[in-house]
């Protein structure tokens, strides 16, 4: 501890009541939206049962050692993204800002997103869609806009519910980690979990599954050979697991010290894995349906994202037996995995808040939240929503989660080089070794795939205008605000500390106490009693 420390009154840090709690909010931070809508088309349209070879691959070469690096870093260092990036060293602060403001930009949208999955569900018990429900979803639900650009006019189906959302995401962060992040966890994972499982069950039974499973699981061997196939998996899992911007770190931060950070992480990176392939299989054979009662293959009804969710599944629901309890289950899933991710990514912006001007929980979360939901509440319930809401998630995922990872590796892995004694906390707390093998994987193999994937999204999105949106509007809020990200983030990181907070850390002292737990565990071990045991619980 430093004489800092010793001077200043010390911000009381929360923890999770158990390592199974703090798995289950790291399962329901990882099973978001795509795994449900992203994951099937995406495994699809990349060769696939063959595709599993490679997602296979990036999730053990890429997904579970960029589960590792945050992990050790936010438990390490016991802070939010931007204070544990401080104590790394100073000039890292930024990047753990840069990590906070994604999550800022992504909450705004992921909250409108919900609240559709919340009326859908609803919806299915009426068949509100009818016939068409592509346009009941565009035009009667959504009423957009022909013009792209800001309209001011508010759709009521929309901004309610989402002002629900809010309200509901406000409460769960008010009442801390234990009673509102673990407690939301404990209950909305389980019904997600069952749920989902019954609508995949049910979906198998409909006329024309095999038909969909078939196209799914049907290999291309040949897609192998194709290098955007590789990128395609490593962004999936990339994506999927949460890491890279901040929600892994601000979650291993409220672990207590002798913590099984390896053996959590391999359970939270392949049940994320397991719920993708259930996700796949009740996905296409619902398809399958669909394109059976069609006269159509596969092909010509599979999609991703909003078309799959609020256009192709309503279709379904309409024609399928027991349709509305598919669509009660499908939503209600929608709803319950965008809340528990929603709730991650709204941490991660109180925590560094809070972190950085010694606030509160409660008044780190009014301040938080707040402004957040008064800018989510004018852009996207609004009858042009959805051009924000595109722009917004393609630029942030692609130029913000990417390469905030990206450089996050570089910066702290390459020029800090700490990738040895991260090496060394996780192998000294946890059952299964980080070693040579780790850092090669992190320090070499997922930084030239991410290289690889920003690099070839870049030359694809400077050719072309994303989306045929006018250009001035992709360049304000696309490159506008990937630029504004790093901006605000190099402002924040250099306003001070608040005097509760101490941003140093004394790393000697640090490696001593791991050092000590894992030598009383080597004891234990032995059937001896531990030497010190003052030095092995403390901080806990």
């Amino acid at each position: 501890m430093t004489q800092a420390q010793t001077q200043q009154p010390k911000q009381k840090r929360e923890f999770f009541g158990s390592r199974n709690m703090f798995i289950l909010a790291a399962i329901g931070s990882a099973v978001g939206l795509g795994n449900i809508w992203r994951f099937p088309y995406i495994a699809y349209e990349n060769g696939g049962g063959a595709f599993i070879v490679p997602y296979v691959i990036a999730v053990v070469c890429a997904g579970i050692p960029l589960l590792f690096f945050d992990y050790v870093i936010g438990h390490r260092y016991g802070g939010s993204a931007p204070l544990s990036m401080a104590r790394i060293s100073r000039w890292l602060e930024s990047i753990g800002w840069w990590q906070v403001l994604i999550c800022f930009i992504i909450g705004l949208y992921y909250a409108v997103i919900v609240a559709w999955a919340a009326m859908f569900m609803i919806y299915s018990f009426t068949g509100a869609w009818g016939d068409d429900a592509n346009a009941f979803f565009f035009g009667d639900f959504l009423r957009m806009s022909d013009e792209v650009a800001y309209t001011g006019e508010f759709v009521g189906a929309v901004f309610w519910p989402e002002l629900l959302v809010w309200v509901v995401t406000f409460i769960v962060i008010f009442l801390g980690v234990n009673k509102g992040i673990a407690g939301a966890n404990l209950i909305f994972m389980p019904l997600l979990v069952v749920m989902f499982v019954i609508m995949v069950v049910q979906a198998l039974f409909l006329p024309g599954a095999t038909e969909g499973l078939n196209a799914l699981f049907t290999p291309d061997w040949s897609a192998l050979a194709r290098g955007e196939v590789w990128a395609a998996a490593v962004g999936q899992i990339f994506f999927s697991l949460s890491v890279g911007f901040g929600i892994m770190i601000t979650y291993a931060s409220y672990l207590k010290r002798k913590s099984d950070l390896t053996g959590s992480g391999l359970v939270v990176g392949f049940s994320n894995s397991a719920f993708e392939i259930l996700a796949g299989i009740g996905v296409f054979a619902a398809l399958g349906f669909m394109a059976q009662a069609a006269g159509t293959t596969v092909d010509e009804t599979a999609t991703s994202g909003i078309g799959l969710a609020f256009v192709a599944f309503p279709t379904i629901i309409s024609q399928a037996p027991l349709g509305e309890l598919i669509g009660v289950l499908f939503f209600g899933s929608l709803v319950f995995a965008g809340f528990t991710s929603m709730v991650s990514i709204i941490e991660v912006v109180v925590a560094g808040v809070r972190d950085k001007l010694g606030l509160s929980r409660q008044a780190a979360a009014i301040a938080v939240i707040t402004p957040m939901a008064i800018i989510s509440l004018l852009l996207f319930p609004t009858t042009a929503g959805l051009y924000f809401l595109d722009v917004f998630d393609a630029f942030v995922n692609q130029y913000g989660i990417l390469a905030a990872g990206l450089v996050a590796i570089i910066c702290v892995g390459w020029i800090a080089g700490k990738l040895p004694l991260f090496s060394r906390h996780l192998s000294r707390l946890s059952s299964i070794p980080a070693n040579w093998v780790w850092i090669l994987f992190i320090g070499a193999i997922v930084p030239v795939a991410l290289a690889y994937m920003l690099a070839t999204q870049l030359m694809k999105d400077t050719s072309e205008v994303y989306g045929g949106y006018p250009p001035e509007f992709v360049a304000v809020f696309g490159w506008g605000m990937v630029i504004a990200l790093v901006v605000v983030a190099i402002i924040l990181a250099a306003l001070p500390w608040s005097k509760r907070v101490d941003p140093t850390f004394d790393e000697a002292a640090e490696e001593a106490e791991v050092e000590a737990i894992y030598q009383a565990r080597l004891a234990r071990e032995r059937g001896e009693k531990p030497a010190s045991p003052a030095a092995v619980n403390e901080k806990e």
